[in-house]
Order: structure tokens, then C-alpha cells, then sequence
């Protein structure tokens, strides 16, 4: 409590000197208590002043930095050398106390924030109090700017993506409202610069370009400037306190990790875990095609040199640069730009000292660039900094997707396994999204209206011959159930469980952009035992003389596919056609075979050449995939990924009731089933995509019958209660108790029990 008042008086003192700096942890603390407290003026006050006080920190800590370096230089002629090397460090660190005790009140050390606040800051905490309590006090166009500016850097908050879009439909909000107070220029300037380029307007992006890599370095150099800041080690204990030489060391190497990591930084737009790969080299290479689309082969050849510092060895810009001396004759001198010279030389010494520490003092370091030359990494620290390279990159695709899911929009569901835990990227396993009542129910759906035949493209077995296929529609499952086929509720729960399985991958992977279905499919696979005949027409014109060369043939007679597989095969020439009878062995023992093999949903795998191919006729327009499996009582039929090579396997999922696997539909997420050899796998295929055009039609001519039914339900209801009315208005008796409670057990299922499966209602209710 004594310190509390003391700080508290702290902060009154220090409000009552202009020019001073109030601590910016005791400002953000007053404003939230004052949000708390409902007080939305006195927390507006106090929340922007603590923004205003941490920026004038930064700002003094950088301005005293950049001043001390030029008031007390260190010098580069002999002399003893303590006297030489710490005279000067004593120097530069009285400069430092004098300039930030002017600057800050009452002292430097009273402005040191706990790292929760600083990260609050760094992620524009204050901001999300401040559009509330803007909004409060009816100053809605700082509200809206207050808003925009922390979604800019949390673009995952959903509560934040609700109040913006409220914002939007207000008629009082200006567009010009929706404003990032704490923009970086060179972010700005970079993106307008690279939309230019992309509209081949080349002299506007030279222009943006050109001020994106100012500010970037100008930006470089403030961030530089931060890392000389206190010795950040909180979270360390250690029993012995480091010798004088160690100590230096340490805090020295600690600073050169951060400056390192400053490019990192700049290279992370606000809202983003992952930074731009080669930020600085990029600008150069972008700008050296600009400036020689507009004829200016002089500064397109100072951007090529610029960028041949990074990447010496890169051949296409080697042979720009022949072409470039060559057109301004080889008398021309072609110089790299002096603050890219500058700052290579200076990266390429801070990395030298690193990896020394690295190698002779156990120190850890994760380098930030792609172009770092290989001999200056020690040779017994090559192999481990590539695979540090690939870790880090993993580790940041990894974060960056956690970042970005939601949260699930129904209770009950767990996440079994996540991207890390596949070995991939884009990748979920959900468990208990449907119960085990909706399963069978389900199944039984299938049982009743699964069309052996209805595959892929009206295949009979479109992946082999050793499995029969049956499918069902979303569309053709309504219009069972209208006809009387199938029990409605069934039908019903299929539209259901896929809706709800979109949901949930729809909140996981992109909350806030709307998921569409592209096509629904209840299939089942099961395993083929004994033989089965079939009869194959081949037309006359074919002149058919052996199976190989009939199944050479392409042919719109779908089970002509199965001829290669065919134990038995005998045939008669008729006048127009060779009949063919076919039976097949359906050994399952041995097979080499799988239910369904390796590919990408919206691409053309090409293993050898380690690509995958976004042309027809791949389904290009997809962008998530999902399969809900309904049973596991068979052998097999488990899902798998691989790498592009499709050979070598990272995961592998084993169906069971109400589990739903979820992924990317792109070449990240190579996949196959293994063969079912025994039993019938069930499960519901789904696939999504972000294109409107491109939604699954079928499935709103299935939503209309279901409304369309829906509406019939309740009039016959309606009907029903209106006769009961009647009866029992006409009747002398006495009306019996328990003949209220008739309409509700309708819903239910015969022999069911409403005490020991609430679940089950509750589970179809909540769509």
C-alpha cells in the first residue's frame, strides 16, 4: 500500500513539471482503473497520455543515444587500452544519464515498465480501452481511429472485427476516420509502391519505393538505437554474478542479437507474426527493374550493384549488370548506394562477433537474413544453422497460424491435433463434433439412399477396383426425404452436420472470412469380397482385339476402367457392339493398391519436379478441405499426408465417430487414403472455398426443401393443435394429463428416453 501512495504521488509531482515524462506503466494503470471505474473521461486523459509518454520515452532514449555519439566519440588513435576503450564507454554513459534526466522524471530508472506492460504497448493494448471509452463520450471519430489503429495490429480479435464493422454502417462515420495512428511510413510507402509496380505505373513506384527504403532504413536506425536499452533478463536467475569481461560480453552480445533483429522489425507489417523475407535486398531488385523499364540504366545499375552486396553470386543480376556496363559503356563506373554499403559492412561485422560468441561462449542465435555468405559461419556451426534456418522458419508459419484462429463456436469440441503435432502446416483434427446417436443415424441414411454408382465424375469406382463406392448428395438426399424415401430428420442432420463442420473450420482457420461450400458427399468404401460380374459394351468401330488394347481406349463407359483388374474375361462380337463379360476376383490380400490416391484438392501434383499445378482440370477454386467420419468398424481407410515426392509420409489420422480432419487444399497438403480391405468406411467429404461464384448450388436448392419442408411441418402441426382445440372444447370429460406431453415426444425417437440423451436433442437444436 506504502508503495502504491508513493507511486501515486510520484505521478502527481511529476504532472505538475512541463516537459517531463510521467512513467507510462503508472499512466496506463490509472487510465484502465479509471475505465474500470467507468469514468470514461479521466481514463480517455490518462490512456492517451500514457501513449504520448511511452513515445516520448522511445523518442529521448533515441535522440539522447544519436547526441551522446556525437558529443563524446569514441577514438580510434593509440593509448592504453582501458583508458582507451573504457575512458570513452564511461563518457558516452555520463552523456546518456545527463541528456535522459533532463528529459525524464524523476529519474531514468522509474521509466522501466514490467514486460507485461511493454508488451501491452507493443500490441496497442491501450487503444482498445480508448475507442471504448471514446465511443462513451460520443467522440465517434476518434473512437473509430482509436479502434482501426489496434485492429490494424490485431486483425484476429473478433470482438475488435465486430465494432469496426459496426462502425462501417454508422451514417456518422467518415471513411477518412478509419486512420492507423501509429502507421509506419515505410510500410505505407512499400505497399503503394509494390501496387504500382504490379499496375506497371514504374515511375510512381520509384517514387513510393525509393521513400519506403529511406524510411526502412531511417527505421533500421531507431530500432538500432532501442537495443542499447537496460539489460533485458528478468526471467534469469543466476547464483554467480559475471566477471567484469563477462558481464561486457554478454550485455554486448545481447545488444548485437537485437540490432540484428531490427530488420526482422521493419519487415513485419503490424498484424503479421512473419516478417517479409529480404526486405532491404527486395527494394533494390524492385527498383532496379523500375528504373530500366523507364530507361534510367544508371541508377538501374546502382540498384543491381546495390543488390549484388547481398547476393554476389545471383546470376540473373550479374547478367543485368553485363548488359547494363555494356549500354553505359564499360568507362562507367558502377558503385553501390553508400548507406547499402554501409549497412552490409556493418551487419556483416556485428555477425562476425556473434557467431564468435557462438562458437567460444555457448551463446544461441537464430540469424534473421537468407543471405548471409557461408564462410562466415564457422564450420562446425553450418549444419546446425541451416537446420536452425528451417526451425525458424517452421516455428514462424507454425505461430503465424495459431495467431490467426478463432475460437470454436461450439462447446464440447476438442482439438486433437494441431499443424505441429501433423508435421504440416494447415492442418487440424477435431473430435466429438458429432455424437454417437448422430452417427448412426447417418449411417443409417446411407443404408437407405447410398447409390452404388454415384462416385466422382458418375464413376462406379473411381480409385479402385477392390472397393465398391456409394455417394449421396446433399440435393439428391432432400429429395429422398421429400419423396418418402429416407426418414426427413436424417436428411435434415446431413445439412446440418456439414453446416456445422464448416463453421467450425470456417472460426479455426479464417474467423472473419466467410467460407463457402464448394461440394458436399457422404461416401462410403467398402471392401470387396468374392466375385462380381459385370457386362461392358464397346462399340464395333473400336475394333477390339485384346483387353489391353481395349483398355487403352479412352471411353465414356466408366467401368471399362476396371479391365486391367478382371480375373476372367471372355467376349461375343454382336453387329454394333463387342459385349464383354467381366468377373472380378475381389482378393483383398496383398494389395498394393490404395483407397484413394495421393493428391492436392486444387492442384495438379507433380511429384518429380516437386510442384503442384493450379490448372484445370484441378478444382483451383478451393481453398479448405474436411472429411467427418461417421464409423470405424472396418479395417484400413485410414487418411495419411505426404510430401510433394507423395512417397514420404508426415501424418496419418484414424477415423472414428464424430471426428473431423481439416486442411489447406493446396500443394501443402498432399494426401490419400490407405485401402480399406475389410468392412465399409462411411464419412462425410467436404470441401470450401472462398469464392462466391463458385458455392456449391446444390446445396441451396437443398436448403430450400428443408425450408420448404419446415414450413409444411409446422402448418400440419398448427392443424393438429387446432383440432385438439376443437376436441376438447366439444368434450364433456375432463382432459387427461398426461395428452400434453404427446406433441413433444413426437420429436423424439421411439424407444428413446429424454432423460438419458438431452445431448442428442440439445446437439440438432443448436444449428
Amino acid at each position: 500500500m506504502a508503495s502504491l501512495l508513493c507511486l501515486s504521488l510520484l505521478a502527481a509531482a511529476a504532472a505538475t513539471s512541463p516537459g517531463r515524462l510521467v512513467p507510462y506503466d503508472l499512466l496506463y494503470a490509472d487510465g484502465v482503473r479509471a475505465y474500470l471505474a467507468r469514468d470514461w473521461a479521466r481514463a480517455a486523459e490518462l490512456l492517451q497520455r500514457a501513449l504520448h509518454s511511452y513515445a516520448g520515452l522511445r523518442a529521448a532514449r533515441r535522440a539522447c543515444r544519436a547526441a551522446c555519439a556525437r558529443e563524446e566519440p569514441f577514438p580510434a588513435g593509440p593509448g592504453r587500452w582501458e583508458a582507451a576503450l573504457l575512458g570513452p564507454v564511461l563518457q558516452r554513459a555520463g552523456c546518456l544519464q545527463r541528456c535522459l534526466g533532463r528529459r525524464l522524471l524523476p529519474a531514468p530508472s522509474a521509466h522501466r515498465a514490467s514486460r507485461a506492460v511493454r508488451r501491452d504497448f507493443e500490441r496497442r493494448e491501450p487503444y482498445n480501452y480508448l475507442q471504448v471509452a471514446f465511443f462513451q463520450l460520443k467522440k465517434l471519430d476518434q473512437a473509430v481511429s482509436a479502434a482501426h489503429t489496434f485492429f490494424v495490429a490485431n486483425p484476429q480479435h473478433l470482438q475488435m472485427r465486430e465494432d469496426i464493422e459496426k462502425y462501417q454502417r454508422m451514417s456518422g462515420v467518415k471513411s477518412n476516420s478509419f486512420r492507423d495512428l501509429e502507421a509506419m511510413p515505410h510500410w505505407e510507402a512499400y505497399e503503394a509502391g509494390v501496387q504500382h509496380y504490379d499496375a506497371d505505373e514504374y515511375v510512381l513506384a520509384m517514387a513510393k519505393l525509393e521513400e519506403s527504403l529511406t524510411e526502412a532504413l531511417s527505421a533500421l536506425e531507431d530500432c538500432r538505437a532501442l537495443c542499447e536499452g537496460p539489460w533485458e533478463d528478468e526471467d534469469e536467475e543466476k547464483d554467480m554474478q559475471p566477471g567484469l569481461y563477462e558481464a561486457i560480453a554478454a550485455h554486448y552480445i545481447q545488444v548485437l542479437k537485437c540490432r540484428q533483429q531490427c530488420v526482422l522489425e521493419i519487415a513485419t507489417k503490424p498484424g503479421r507474426i512473419s516478417a517479409t523475407e529480404d526486405f532491404i535486398p527486395s527494394h533494390l531488385d524492385l527498383l532496379q527493374f523500375a528504373y530500366n523499364q523507364v530507361g534510367n540504366q544508371t541508377l538501374a545499375a546502382e540498384c543491381a550493384a546495390s543488390y549484388l552486396l547481398f547476393y554476389p553470386t545471383d546470376e540473373p543480376m550479374l547478367e543485368k549488370m553485363k548488359q547494363y556496363r555494356t549500354e553505359l559503356g564499360e568507362d562507367t563506373a558502377v558503385t553501390a548506394r553508400q548507406n547499402i554499403q554501409h549497412y552490409v559492412q556493418r551487419s556483416l561485422m556485428e555477425k562476425k562477433l556473434i557467431y564468435y560468441s557462438v562458437e567460444h561462449l555457448g551463446e544461441t542465435f537464430n540469424d534473421p537474413d537468407l543471405w548471409t555468405p557461408d564462410e562466415l559461419i564457422p564450420e562446425n556451426l553450418k549444419e546446425k544453422y541451416r537446420e536452425d534456418q528451417e526451425k525458424q522458419k517452421e516455428e514462424t508459419l507454425d505461430m503465424e497460424e495459431r495467431e490467426k484462429r478463432g475460437p470454436l463456436p461450439f462447446e464440447g469440441i476438442a482439438v486433437t491435433m494441431d499443424s505441429h503435432q501433423m508435421n504440416g502446416t494447415q492442418r487440424v483434427v477435431f473430435d466429438r463434433v458429432l455424437t454417437e446417436s448422430e452417427c448412426k443415424d447417418l449411417l443409417r441414411l446411407t443404408k437407405a439412399a447410398g447409390e452404388a454408382g454415384d462416385g466422382y465424375r458418375a464413376r462406379r469406382s473411381p480409385h479402385t477396383p477392390h472397393e465398391r463406392f456409394e455417394g449421396l448428395t446433399v440435393l439428391k438426399a432432400m429429395q429422398l426425404a421429400q419423396n418418402g424415401d429416407v426418414d426427413w430428420r436424417d436428411a435434415k442432420l446431413l445439412l446440418q452436420a456439414s453446416e456445422k463442420s464448416r463453421k467450425i473450420i470456417e472460426s479455426y482457420f479464417t474467423p472473419g472470412k466467410k467460407l463457402h461450400f464448394s461440394f458436399t458427399h457422404l461416401v462410403c468404401r467398402t471392401a470387396v469380397d468374392g466375385k462380381e460380374s459385370f457386362i461392358l459394351l464397346v462399340p464395333v468401330s473400336w475394333r477390339v482385339s485384346s483387353v489391353p488394347a481395349m483398355c487403352s481406349q479412352e471411353t465414356v463407359f466408366c467401368l471399362l476402367s476396371l479391365c486391367p483388374f478382371f480375373s476372367d474375361l471372355f467376349f461375343l462380337e454382336t453387329e454394333n457392339s463387342h459385349i464383354h463379360f467381366c468377373n472380378f476376383s475381389g482378393q483383398q490380400e496383398g494389395r498394393m493398391d490404395l483407397s484413394h490416391p495421393v493428391h492436392a484438392d486444387n492442384c495438379l501434383l507433380d511429384p518429380e519436379g516437386q510442384e503442384c499445378w493450379k490448372e484445370p482440370p484441378a478444382y483451383v477454386y478451393r481453398d479448405y478441405s474436411g472429411i467427418l467420419y461417421l464409423n470405424d468398424d472396418f479395417q484400413g481407410g485410414g487418411l495419411f499426408f505426404t510430401e510433394v515426392d507423395t512417397v514420404t509420409v508426415t501424418a496419418e489420422v484414424h477415423p472414428k465417430c464424430g471426428r473431423l480432419v481439416a486442411f489447406s487444399s493446396g500443394k501443402e497438403n498432399p494426401h490419400g487414403v490407405w485401402a480399406v480391405s475389410r468392412g465399409r468406411r462411411c464419412a462425410i467429404a467436404l470441401w470450401y472455398t472462398h469464392s462466391r461464384e463458385h458455392a456449391e448450388q446444390e446445396r441451396v436448392k437443398a436448403e430450400e426443401l428443408m425450408e420448404q419442408k419446415a414450413v409444411e411441418q409446422d402448418q400440419l402441426d398448427g392443424e393438429k393443435r387446432r383440432g385438439t382445440d376443437r376436441s376438447s372444447r366439444s368434450s364433456s370429460e375432463p382432459p387427461v394429463h398426461n395428452s400434453g406431453t404427446k406433441p413433444a415426444n413426437r420429436r423424439q425417437k421411439s424407444g428413446s428416453d429424454s432423460k438419458q440423451h438431452p445431448k442428442v436433442l440439445r446437439a440438432r437444436d443448436e444449428f
